[in-house]
């Protein structure tokens, strides 16, 4: 029989179940997907008793397999969701989504009992997001619902979750508290005030480190149960384990996100403003991070160019880097587009995308990527800040795309930039957090494609 670790990795889409032997090599992997449900309100949200019964049947299926060997198990799943349990163990109410609205009477009474919103995000770290900073969810539900807020005994982030329903062990790590929840005083180090006022506090167990697990008789067998991790945190654990000179993490997709584990920095108010924020290592150390929509402003420009220029919608995909096209457009030095979904002050604001200026879908598209490249390298070094960093590692979906990996490396110079590509990020993290095998020094080069990137000569053809 196989040795191996499992992994749940739940993201908000794809639910999904791994199998890594000890070199953390997949062996095996299952897919599935629920339609969501409503919570009370009618809000779309995750189908958490469907996703219950698929843990617990598939996991007592692998047990029961011949060829494999379980002797771990851990949880991976996105962040800013919470569970809460009556005293016995039972869910009291759906998974709210984050997305959910958060009544604006409910956070005008929140900034009058508690301050400045600028000054708590500040020192939370955590830009005001509503219902995204996971501890407003709590508030609410104390101030909409304090009979069912009263019954709460517990209320547990979505990985500790998942971990509890094996384990039946309630508990707290820094990965989940750190992401962008607004409950963590970063200068303090605990609880921030408001959270300790409100007595939302009492609601969480105790906390310990994110490579904690318990040794537990699972089904008969023996098993090192993890304790979950927040999975934007678990995809850096392969960078950090891998690489050790200090880096950042270029992650991109619907969000891109730039994370520097190696600055202590404390956040300024304007840091704030330009949504910087912070996130929590798994030893409870300072992440910074930036963020933008990069990801769903890419995918609202695209179709408006298709339909301007009847493209197919998979056309972009065809476009490579065109040197004379980006020179001629970069001395232009105009601004074009006007993003929807990117929430960041820019130097030239436009009121409204006018296609017409460009004469074919190949130059808007290298337009659009220029605008979309300068929020990225605006972000980036913010994430940067005065951190001696040596090398920037590109992962998610914008590795294929020419333009951006190029233009990025083109801004980064200094820097020795390297794209990298593996879709089991924070599976493999989750994996790592729990296990005591070394990654050898080829690790990154090995299992994440990685390739050196040149910028390009700026030289018309």
């Amino acid at each position: 029989m196989k040795k191996v670790i499992a992994i749940f990795d739940i993201g908000k889409t794809n639910k999904k179940f791994f199998l890594f032997d000890s070199d953390y090599k997949e062996v095996y992997k299952e897919y599935t997907k629920f339609e969501e449900i409503k919570d009370e309100d009618g809000f779309p949200t995750e189908n958490l008793p469907a996703l219950q019964q698929w843990l617990k049947d598939l996991f007592d299926r692998i047990l029961s397999a011949k060829e494999y060997d379980i002797k771990a198990i851990n949880f991976s799943t996105y962040g800013a969701s919470l569970v809460h349990l009556d005293k016995k163990g039972n869910v009291l109410t759906p998974l709210y989504n984050y997305l959910k609205p958060l009544p604006k009477e409910i956070a005008t009474a929140f900034y009058q009992d508690h301050g400045d919103p600028l000054t708590i995000a500040t020192e939370t770290a955590s830009p005001s997001a509503e219902m995204l900073n996971s501890g407003m969810q709590l508030y609410w539900l104390k101030h909409t619902r304090p009979g069912l807020f009263s019954r709460i005994r517990y209320s547990l982030h979505f990985p500790q979750y998942l971990s509890f329903l094996f384990t039946g062990i309630p508990v707290s790590e820094f990965t989940s508290i750190g992401c962008h929840t607004a409950l963590w005083d970063y200068k303090k180090n605990t609880y921030h005030q408001w959270v300790i006022n409100q007595g939302i506090d009492t609601k969480f167990p105790f906390i310990i480190s994110t490579q904690t697990s318990f040794n537990m008789i699972y089904n008969e067998k023996r098993i090192k149960i993890g304790v979950g991790i927040h999975d934007s945190s678990s995809a850096l654990i392969p960078y950090l384990l891998g690489e050790k000179k200090p880096f950042i993490l270029i992650s991109t997709g619907t969000w891109s996100i730039t994370l520097n584990p190696f600055n202590n920095e404390s956040l300024s108010k304007k840091d704030i403003q330009n949504n910087c924020l912070n996130y929590l290592r798994i030893d409870g150390r300072t992440v910074r991070a930036t963020r933008f929509f990069m990801g769903q402003e890419y995918t609202v420009q695209i179709k408006k160019l298709c339909n301007y220029f009847n493209k197919d919608k998979d056309y972009h995909k065809t476009i490579g880097f065109d040197i004379n096209l980006y020179l001629k457009l970069k001395d232009q030095k105009k601004r074009y587009f006007r993003f929807e979904e990117i929430r960041i002050d820019r130097d030239h604001k436009v009121s409204e995308t006018d296609l017409s200026v460009f004469s074919s879908f190949d130059i808007a598209f290298h337009q659009l990527m220029i605008e979309l490249v300068d929020i990225q390298v605006q972000t980036t070094r913010l994430a940067i800040g005065k951190s001696k960093i040596k090398k920037i590692y590109i992962d998610g979906g914008f590795t294929d795309n020419e333009i951006f990996i190029k233009l990025v490396a083109l801004h980064f110079k200094k820097y020795k930039v390297r794209t990298t590509k593996s879709p089991l990020g924070s599976a493999l993290g989750a994996a790592m957090v729990i296990s005591d095998h070394k990654l050898n020094s080829r690790f990154l080069k090995d299992n994440y494609q990685m390739k050196k990137l040149q910028p390009p000569v700026l030289q018309p053809l």
